[in-house]
C-alpha cells in the first residue's frame, strides 16, 4: 500500500515550522492566519475522511482562503504532513506511571493505541524519516524512560520502544480497517455472519478442515465475531511484553 511519509518535504523547512524559527515577514498584510490554525484544519479533514483527502486546496476550503494564501504559512504538502504528524504526537498525555518497566511499557502501548484510533490517517505515514519535532522529542524520550536502567543496551532499549510501537501500529489497523468495514457496510460482523450463515454452511467441511472448523465455531461464539480487536490488542501486547521480560531473565 502507498503511503505519505514523514520528511518527504523540505526538513530545514519542516523544522522551521515545527519548533517555529522561521523568519517572519517585517513588511506587508498582517498574516491573517497562524501556522497552528492551519495544522488544525488538516487534521480535522485527515481525521474525518483520511490523509488522502486532505490536500493544500482543501485545507484551504476549509479556511476560507485561496490555496496560493496557504503558501505563506505551510510550503507544500510534505512539509504540512510534518507538521500534523508531530502535532498528533504531541497530544499524548505522557503519563508518568508508578510501577516497573512492564507496567511503564504497557502504558506507552495503550498511549500509542488511543493515539491512532484518534487519528487512524497516521496509519499511512511512513516515519522511517520522522521530523524531528518536539512532539516526535518528547513522545521518544518518554518511550525510552520506560526502559531505561533496566539491564538493556541504548541499543537493544531502542529496538524494544520499536518493537511495541511496530505491534500497536499493526494491532490497531486491524481494528481500524474492521472499524471500516462496518461502517461503509453498515452492518456488523455477526449480521454478515449470519446472513452468510446458510452458504458456510453449505461449504463448511469440517471433516477436511476439522481444527479451522472447531476453532472458528468458538472463536465466533465467544466474540459474536471471527475476531475481537480488544482480545487481540491485549494478548498480542502481554506476549511481547512477555519477550522482553525473557530477554531480562536471561541476564
Amino acid at each position: 500500500m502507498d503511503k505519505d511519509h514523514g520528511g518527504s518535504g523540505d526538513p530545514a523547512k519542516s523544522l522551521e515550522l515545527l519548533w517555529g524559527t522561521q523568519a517572519r515577514p517585517t513588511r506587508g498584510p498582517k498574516p491573517a492566519l497562524t501556522v497552528g490554525q492551519v495544522v488544525a484544519a488538516a487534521l480535522k479533514i485527515a481525521d474525518a475522511e483520511g490523509l488522502a483527502a486532505m490536500s493544500i486546496r482543501r485545507v484551504a476550503d476549509e479556511l476560507g482562503v485561496g490555496a496560493m494564501t496557504l503558501y505563506r504559512y505551510v510550503p507544500g504538502k510534505g512539509e504540512l504532513i510534518d507538521v500534523m504528524l508531530d502535532t498528533a504526537y504531541g497530544e499524548l498525555p505522557l503519563r508518568e506511571v508508578a510501577g516497573d518497566w512492564r507496567a511503564k511499557l504497557d502504558q506507552v502501548a495503550r498511549e500509542a493505541r488511543e493515539m491512532y484510533l484518534k487519528h487512524p490517517w497516521l496509519l499511512h505515514v511512513a516515519v522511517s524519516r520522522p521530523p524531528l519535532g518536539p512532539g516526535v522529542m518528547a513522545k521518544y524520550e518518554y518511550e525510552l524512560s520506560a526502559v531505561e536502567g533496566i539491564g538493556l543496551t541504548d541499543v537493544e532499549m531502542d529496538a524494544v520502544v520499536a518493537l511495541v510501537n511496530g505491534y500497536v501500529h499493526g494491532a490497531v489497523r486491524s481494528a481500524v480497517e474492521a472499524a471500516q468495514v462496518i461502517r461503509s457496510s453498515g452492518i456488523t460482523d455477526k449480521e454478515w455472519w449470519l446472513a452468510h450463515e446458510p452458504l458456510l454452511d453449505k461449504i463448511g467441511d469440517a471433516k477436511k478442515y476439522p481444527l479451522a472448523s472447531r476453532v472458528g465455531t468458538t472463536v465466533g461464539q465467544e466474540f459474536d465475531a471471527p475476531y475481537d480487536s480488544d482480545h487481540g490488542f491485549e494478548f498480542g501486547l502481554a506476549r511481547v511484553l512477555d519477550g522482553v521480560a525473557a530477554l531480562l531473565e536471561r541476564r
